[in-house]
């Protein structure tokens, strides 16, 4: 694999059970690059390690005064330093080409896994952590990667030169072949200390990472409460922690290269000493001398590569270790998977829960719990939890259906989407049914003011779909980035839409319109809307009240207001104080009306009364005043 060719078709199957099995998995995978290194590798540190032989050669010429032989010498020394240049810049080209296609492969692991897992990624690891692996780690597990072919060529060249050296001069050869790897294995011991150092320097900057992470992804909320410096004092304690943990380490290698320049300097004084008195007792010429020092003195370089490849891995070690634990995470169910690639339809059933959503109707979901509600729409878009049964669509488990065409069937956008720069027509550049049109879409979503916003803010945009979004759609208000992104997903026109509090940021007047917009673009398609908002939950064509992990009632809303309390609390947000308060307001009410009532019947009754007898006095008074008339008369 050559740079210009990447990506990888298929980067392949990787082996995610550890660290070390996942470096030697990516190992196997370039083992054509890895010989390709080894060959150029074994060139440039053979030619490096023929030139004192040469050196050596050509002074035994001068002495014995053999201008042939120093000519072919000369020769030689200058076929060794062309295969010195020509073996170092194809070693250097071949071991980038390891390294950068390395990384490569790991990111491309590491996006397809994100891919796969979705919005259920970051609720299993750390958004920080997948920064850290995506970013840092794939570069020092493409340096490991890379280095070994090196080490490889290395420490083949130290044993043939230890070869060589014992047929050249025995004596001196000896020493050489016996002190050289005394020097590869002195800094064994070190190697477990520095590892342990080297791992407690990336948990704490991976700590680090994640906290800075989490800090921008939140910085607008911080601001808002006034938590910046609190965050900005945590950051700095954990930089002064990665810091410390740095210079620890820092001190064990600083501890490994210094023993690997003493090492090799005794032994070289052996050497020279030894020598010349091998040379004072004429069983050694100088030009073997000469030979057996220069060898010495070349070996440091391939000995170096020793010291690289223990770093290498120590660091490389604890990044394999945590990208082998993300990529490691699975679907809970055969990504392949079990049945035809035809997307079902009919009823969204989640059998853990009892939530059923009919087809081709609007359904609002309510939970008491935000962080519950999240869990359950990712359950249905087909990522339940391990222990949990697969949702069905059409009777259909969406874990037995192919992963494309689950995430066909059913789409669900998170309560914080994402909004990737560049043009809007950019950010509608999706996979669409092709039945709903971008600007019905936007219009649904209640995007108009939005699009003035865009176009305002991108100079030389006339048309509103290539007006320019910037990162993460941070030029825009949260109210602005959530019509955007459903409009995205209205767009996209799924078999089932799951919203997961779509209009939290919105004005209730945009969220009205919304509501109106929504049900009547998603009319015959099977919607389902997590929220507890009024004004979207009274046009919904049914409600369902999950609580404690149960769908505990189906409704209407206005019926469920009514007739539930546990859902009259989510939704108005009253507590049960205030819910036994108005209860015995109620009550005091009743009473004090049917109290009313009871004094206006004995007023009514009073003065029934009163007008009989008043009614009997006005008639015994006439009777009294005839017979008094009677008796004048």
């Amino acid at each position: 694999m050559q740079i210009q060719d990447l990506p990888y078709p298929d980067p392949g199957v990787p082996d995610a059970r550890s660290g070390p099995r996942f470096l030697w998995w990516l190992g196997r995978n370039q083992l054509g690059g890895q010989f390709k290194a080894l060959a150029w590798g074994l060139l440039h540190f053979v030619a490096v390690s023929a030139t004192p032989f040469c050196v050596g050669f050509a002074v035994e010429a001068v002495v014995d005064r053999s201008g042939t032989r120093l000519a072919l010498t000369g020769g030689a020394m200058v076929l060794c330093g062309a295969a010195t240049a020509i073996g170092d810049t194809f070693l250097h080209r071949a071991a980038v080409t390891n390294w950068i296609t390395a990384a490569a492969r790991v990111q491309q692991l590491l996006a397809r896994k994100a891919s796969q897992l979705g919005s259920a990624l970051t609720r299993r690891v750390a958004a920080g952590e997948v920064v850290a692996v995506s970013t840092g780690d794939v570069e020092k597990i493409g340096w490991f990667v890379e280095a070994v072919s090196r080490f490889t060529a290395a420490a083949l060249t130290v044993l043939l030169v230890c070869a060589g050296l014992v047929v050249y001069q025995p004596a001196l050869g000896l020493v050489v072949a016996v002190g050289l790897p005394v020097l590869a294995l002195a800094v064994l011991p070190l190697l477990p200390p520095a590892t342990r150092r080297a791992d407690h320097q990336r948990e704490k900057a991976g700590r680090a990472t994640e906290l800075a992470s989490d800090t921008v992804a939140g910085l607008r909320v911080l601001r808002g409460i006034g938590g910046e410096e609190l965050f900005l004092d945590r950051y700095r304690s954990a930089s002064q922690e990665v810091r410390h943990a740095a210079v620890r380490s820092a001190r064990m290698w600083s501890l490994i290269s210094a023993i690997q320049v003493l090492l090799p300097g005794l032994l070289l004084i052996t050497v020279v000493c030894y020598g010349v008195h091998l040379a004072r007792e004429g069983r050694i010429t100088v030009g073997e001398l000469v030979t057996v020092y220069s060898s010495v003195m070349v070996l440091a370089y391939p000995l170096r590569h020793f010291e690289e490849i223990a770093m290498a891995y120590s660091f490389s070690r604890p990044s394999a270790r945590r990208a082998a634990g993300v990529l490691a995470l699975e679907r809970v169910t055969d990504i392949g998977g079990s049945r035809a690639a035809d997307a079902p339809s009919g009823d969204l059933y989640d059998p853990a829960t009892g939530l059923l959503a009919p087809a081709s109707r609007l359904t609002a979901v309510v939970c008491g719990d935000p962080d519950a509600a999240g869990r359950l729409a990712e359950r249905l878009g087909g990522h339940p939890p391990e222990d949990s049964p697969s949702v069905l669509l059409g009777g259909v488990p969406l874990n037995e259906l192919p992963l494309d065409c689950a995430r066909t069937s059913v789409l669900v956008q998170d309560k914080d989407p994402v909004l990737l720069s560049g043009s809007l027509r950019d950010l509608l550049d999706v996979p669409a049914s092709g039945a709903v049109d971008a600007r019905a879409a936007l219009a649904a979503a209640r995007c108009g003011d939005v699009l003035d916003a865009l176009v305002q803010g991108s100079l030389d945009a006339e048309d509103p779909m290539d007006a320019r979004i910037t990162e993460r759609g941070r030029s825009l208000s949260g109210g602005q980035r959530q019509r955007l992104a459903l409009a995205r997903s209205l767009y996209t026109d799924p078999e089932v839409l799951v919203l997961d509090e779509p209009t939290s940021a919105v004005d209730s007047h945009t969220e009205a319109r919304i509501a109106e917009g929504l049900r009547e673009l998603r009319a015959g398609r099977t919607t389902v809307v997590f929220t507890s908002s009024p004004l979207l939950l009274d046009r919904a064509e049914r409600v369902v009240l999950v609580h404690e992990g149960e769908a505990v009632a189906v409704g209407v809303h206005r019926e469920l207001l009514r007739t539930e309390p546990r859902y009259r609390a989510v939704v108005t947000r009253e507590t049960e104080e205030e819910a036994a308060q108005g209860e015995a307001l109620g009550s005091e009410a009743l009473g004090l009306e049917n109290e009313a009532l009871e004094d206006d019947a004995f007023k009514a009754e009073e003065a029934s009364l009163s007008g009989v007898l008043k009614g009997l006095e006005d008639s015994r008074l006439e009777e009294i005043e005839r017979e008094e008339i009677e008796e004048t008369a």
